[in-house]
């Protein structure tokens, strides 16, 4: 009877809901594209001087994809997944 009782108290629970998921799954997305759009832009001749380094999608989008990614995740971890919509 006792181990029964043990089980049911043990059982996982996870940290954070459905929802706190998607929005951590949304700013992984974000993060990863901004980090995406940010690589390349190099040269194979060190010679040769390439001016896509400094191309608008490398300084204003893919730094601004990134912060917004990272925006989604500090939302995702302090949303409460237990708070009822209903009142």
């Amino acid at each position: 009877m006792g181990e029964q009782k043990r089980k049911e108290q043990s059982k996982a629970e996870f940290i954070f809901g459905k929802k706190n998921y998607k929005f951590m799954l949304i700013g992984l997305a974000c993060i990863v594209v901004g980090f995406i759009l940010m690589s390349g832009g190099g040269s194979d001749d060190p010679n040769v001087w390439n001016p896509d380094v400094f191309s608008w999608r490398r300084i204003r989008l893919a730094p601004t994809l990134v912060l917004i990614g990272f925006g989604f995740q500090v939302y995702a971890i302090l949303l409460n997944p237990n708070k009822d919509s209903k009142k």
